[in-house]
């Protein structure tokens, strides 16, 4: 995508959070005529923006202050406001954020003691209508933009203060640093919102500034099987698979997409299509619904169909909300079944709920934006 002034109208700002090195420069040069010095004034605009947190042009004492005054008249650096924020008992913290169209987003912040997690948005609403899934009974709004995505983690670092704690960390790596993951877990399917997630992407993993590495980013897919090579060739991030059934039928019910794109269809390409790189694992997501995908016919069969295929199965506690059709697999249940998956030599962690006092757990978000379904 390329932007150019002569698409600003009636003194709309152009939010230049989010946008791509490239995006940036074709808008600098329309300022700084001068190429190398147009491509100097992007990286100190992103060491700004990115290293330093700043996000007023006020604040950029080594740029030029005839450049900065025609600056502020077209861009802005803007994030999504919070219009509401809940904190759990376990620390876990929800946003609901209003965007400028006043649609409505939600991102959670998990803390852990030795790492800690940014699960966030890449849709409004969700179309996938996972039967299991809070979000999945929100109708689709639209997609997010890269501004409205890198938004989420820029205005939490500004909400939680911690571009100091991220300046310490790149002087002295002992540092904790306080979000070092950040997954696409939140509102809607990345992998149907690909190009402007992509380009949020290579702006979090920018080594000049927010510095993500490739495996702390994760992107969760119900299995947009034609959209999973080329994420991993083209953004290189972790993969999760939203996995939650080990045959169609219970499968078709579970991840309805499941009916464009079946079992059979989506570890072929995992096996086929999707080369994965030293010591990485495909990781599947699966869901404990009480006697819905819990036994331990379940448990073989998931082995079997993962067999060869380096996989890592996180197992989830169904994190109820009301009005759904489930319930939580007893703890003997599940325990029972990583038994089985865990003999086979695959990792198999269980997820430790969190946020469920706040609705922040995984599978709870839904927001209360009053827009319809639009087209994506």
């Amino acid at each position: 995508m390329q932007i150019k002034l002569t698409s600003v109208t009636n003194c709309q700002e152009i939010n230049i959070l989010g946008l791509s090195k490239d995006e940036l420069l074709s808008l600098i040069l329309d300022f700084e005529t001068q190429p190398k010095r147009a491509s100097m004034r992007v990286n100190q605009i992103w060491s700004w923006i990115y290293s330093h947190g700043i996000n007023s042009f006020d604040k950029m004492t080594n740029i030029d202050k005839k450049l900065l005054s025609k600056l502020k008249k077209v861009f802005n650096i803007s994030t999504p406001a919070i219009e509401k924020k809940e904190i759990s008992n376990d620390g876990t913290i929800k946003y609901l954020f209003c965007l400028e169209d006043q649609s409505k987003i939600e991102t959670v912040f998990i803390p852990e003691e030795k790492r800690s997690t940014l699960c966030i948005s890449s849709q409004v609403g969700c179309t996938l209508n996972c039967s299991f899934c809070h979000t999945g009974t929100q109708k689709l709004v639209r997609n997010l933009s890269s501004q409205e995505i890198v938004g989420q983690v820029i205005a939490v670092y500004d909400d939680l203060e911690l571009w100091e704690k991220k300046r310490m960390r790149s002087n002295d790596t002992s540092c904790f640093e306080i979000i070092t993951n950040i997954v696409f877990m939140g509102m809607g399917e990345p992998l149907l919102n690909y190009e402007e997630v992509k380009k949020a992407c290579s702006v979090l993993m920018d080594n000049k500034g927010l510095d993500f590495s490739r495996r702390r980013i994760t992107l969760s897919t119900a299995g947009i099987v034609p959209k999973i090579k080329t994420a991993h060739e083209e953004i290189g991030c972790m993969i999760a698979i939203s996995l939650h059934a080990t045959e169609n039928k219970t499968r078709d019910i579970l991840v309805p997409i499941n009916k464009k794109w079946n079992l059979e269809q989506l570890l072929g390409s995992l096996r086929d299509d999707v080369q994965l790189r030293n010591s990485e694992r495909v990781t599947f997501e699966y869901v404990m619904l009480d006697r819905i995908n819990d036994s331990k016919e379940d448990a073989h069969r998931l082995v079997r169909l993962l067999q060869g295929l380096p996989s890592k199965v996180n197992l989830i506690p169904f994190n109820t909300w009301t009005g759904s059709q489930y319930k939580r697999s007893s703890s003997d249940r599940i325990k029972a079944f990583r038994d089985i998956i865990i003999k086979s030599r695959l990792p198999s962690p269980i997820r430790r709920p969190r946020g469920e006092d706040i609705m922040a757990a995984c599978g709870q978000l839904k927001s209360k934006s009053i827009k319809e379904k639009a087209s994506t």
